[in-house]
């Protein structure tokens, strides 16, 4: 059976100038997997596939990389993914309750993509930004600090409206001298 996904020529040329940066091209698989990614909404088999025809190199090679990591979407997706911290600080600060309000709000389990397709929800390990839990990441890139139930709504609405939340700042805790 053929493949049934193709890149662009634009995504083509894309993979061009990631190879260039390379001396060889095993590494240019991690970006090209992200422009797969893009254009497809996720890398299940077919997609490692093309990947791999593209870059000249074993299968095994791409779907190994693939697979290890979580931000490689294996199957199809919602156009938003809500991945939801569990990790130990995200947890103690509400992030299952959090990871249950979504599912209940949404009428889905974690792992679960809603009928429309907009919206999956995933449990996730440490997003790196503990200080700021519980977090939410949206589809690997805009984080949402400091869950609470109000602000998922609000997330939810702007989505639903094809508005990505703005980037939320949040300032470090300033050391002062002490005499």
């Amino acid at each position: 059976m053929a493949n049934q996904y193709e890149f662009t020529p634009e995504d083509l040329q894309e993979i061009e100038d990631i190879k260039s940066k390379f001396p060889e091209v095993m590494p240019a698989t991690l970006p090209t997997l992200w422009v797969a990614q893009r254009r497809f909404g996720h890398v299940e088999p077919d997609v490692q596939e093309l990947v791999a025809n593209t870059l000249g190199l074993p299968f095994s090679h791409v779907h190994g990389v693939a697979t290890f990591y979580t931000q490689y979407y294996k199957e199809k997706k919602g156009k938003y993914v809500l991945d939801v911290c569990t990790t130990t600080s995200c947890q103690l600060c509400g992030g299952y309750d959090m990871l249950h309000y979504l599912e209940k709000k949404l009428g889905i389990k974690k792992g679960e993509t809603t009928d429309d397709g907009l919206f999956s929800i995933q449990s996730v390990e440490c997003l790196g930004a503990c200080g700021y839990a519980p977090m939410m990441q949206i589809t690997n890139d805009i984080y949402v600090n400091n869950l609470t139930e109000e602000k998922l709504d609000e997330v939810i609405k702007s989505l639903k409206a094809g508005k990505m939340p703005e980037f939320e700042s949040v300032g470090m805790p300033q050391h002062t001298e002490r005499s």
